[in-house]
């Protein structure tokens, strides 16, 4: 619980001051296991339960068109997406410190993971808007837009990537989170889709 309370901590100084929060994520970086287990998977599995909620509670429609996904397909689909988030995590940190040292960087492993994970929280957090679907996705792209930028301001000081390469490095980054994020998607619309076909209809205001 040390782990979660003090990820917490640094989760709010990263919102306020992020070069800042980095530096004292660097000093004391935490250990992979607990780091997963206490901080990674709790706060991942904040979005997947909110989207079930949300849209059992609420419902959602898109541009006044309601869509409707039976139980099971939206559990299944909600499980998939979180199991495979945590299987993008390590993915992510492990191209990163197999890369870092192509950009000058260090191919530190478990400063990759604390990268990855604590520049994620933002999104993890954001995703408590899904209890409101309609609500969701605006905030979430906002979440994640921050997410990648604590990871950019976070890779010259976890990586030790130079200032001048930063940017290209960044950009490998973004195409490895592009590429994780079309698989999550297709996999994870693929086990949604084991509990029944999608269904819409019109939804007068």
């Amino acid at each position: 619980m040390d782990v979660l309370r003090g990820g917490l901590l640094r989760a709010v100084s990263l919102l306020v001051s992020p070069a800042r929060a980095w530096e004292k994520i660097a000093e004391a970086q935490a250990e992979p296991r607990p780091l997963f287990l206490h901080y990674a998977i709790p706060l991942a599995a904040l979005p997947a339960l909110c989207s079930v909620v949300g849209v059992l509670v609420f419902g959602f429609n898109i541009a006044n068109v309601g869509v409707h996904m039976s139980v099971v397909g939206l559990i299944l689909g909600a499980i998939a997406g979180y199991v495979l988030t945590l299987a993008a995590v390590w993915a992510l940190a492990a191209f990163i410190a197999a890369t870092a040292p192509a950009f000058d960087g260090l191919g530190d492993r478990r400063a990759a993971l604390n990268l990855v994970v604590y520049a994620a929280t933002a999104a993890w957090v954001g995703g408590l808007a899904e209890i409101y679907p309609s609500l969701g996705i605006p905030v979430g792209i906002l979440a994640g837009l921050y997410s990648l930028y604590a990871l950019y301001v976070g890779l010259p000081v976890m990586m030790g990537v130079p200032e001048d390469r930063r940017l290209t490095a960044f950009a490998a980054v973004l195409i490895a989170i592009l590429l994780l994020a079309i698989a999550r998607g297709m996999v994870t619309s693929k086990a949604a889709e084991l509990g029944g076909p999608l269904s819409a209809s019109y939804a007068p205001r």
